[in-house]
């Protein structure tokens, strides 16, 4: 299952861009906030709500992002997880992190774009184990990836480093995506994250696809995750909302 799931997340990202190589300034891209690579304008406010449910565990979201300028966004976000079945209930720790986009596409010759990623969680909850809801951490990342018309490749490489005394650790992030705009106000996504953890018992391989309709400033994802390592589906709804 697990080398069937890989080898066709690959053929879906080495085919479909084939048949994408328009201009990437196409109508709409500037308020698909779904895109990995895209960035907010000036005075942009956007708004991502969440809402993730596996194996009796409900965790709500929410992001607000703000542009300064057209390079540098700051973003502010937080969880809460209700655990139907335990006691691992709690708010996630508030993240304060922030993107600069370092490179942008401008013609045939420089068509990459380039982000650095970088932030601090703190006040987490010491009712849920996990690195989300820790109460310290500071990461810092660089996301790379190139955008057309019909698709946008993109991929993350992120680090993250934990001093919260009941979770000391650090860990890495690789976290590939392909997404793909099928129709004027239908998209399809595909992403797929590794992760090593200094303490091996958070080791995660996650595999996604999303699927996602637009309304003007607003879209509302439909997604759906796996993960190898403790065999794990989870499935959510998300809505994007830009100001």
């Amino acid at each position: 299952m697990r080398r069937f799931l890989f080898a066709l997340f690959g053929v879906v990202i080495g085919i479909l861009p084939l048949t994408c190589v328009n201009d990437a300034r196409a109508d709409g891209l500037d308020f698909d906030t779904s895109d990995p690579l895209f960035m907010l304008a000036q005075g942009d406010l956007l708004s991502e709500t969440t809402l993730t449910y596996w194996d009796n565990i409900l965790r709500a979201g929410e992001t607000f992002s703000y542009g300064i300028n057209s390079r540098l966004t700051i973003a502010l976000n937080f969880n809460y997880q209700q655990d139907f079945n335990g006691p691992n209930d709690g708010f996630s720790a508030v993240d304060l992190g922030g993107v600069y986009r370092v490179s942008t596409a401008s013609g045939n010759n420089a068509n990459i774009i380039s982000d650095v990623l970088f932030g601090l969680k703190f006040g987490g909850s010491s009712h849920v184990r996990t690195p989300d809801f820790a109460d310290s951490t500071y990461y810092a990342g660089y996301r790379f990836g190139r955008q057309w018309a019909g698709v946008t490749l993109a991929a993350t490489i992120k680090s993250s480093w934990i001093f919260d005394d009941s979770i000391g650790m650090a860990y890495i992030d690789f976290m590939p995506e392909a997404y793909f705009r099928i129709a004027s106000d239908w998209r399809l996504g595909a992403n797929f994250m590794l992760r090593k953890a200094t303490e091996s018992w958070f080791n995660q391989e996650w595999v996604g696809g999303k699927i996602l309709r637009q309304y003007g400033r607003t879209q509302y994802i439909g997604h759906l995750d796996y993960e190898f390592e403790s065999d794990e589906l989870q499935v959510g709804l998300d809505v994007n909302i830009l100001f």
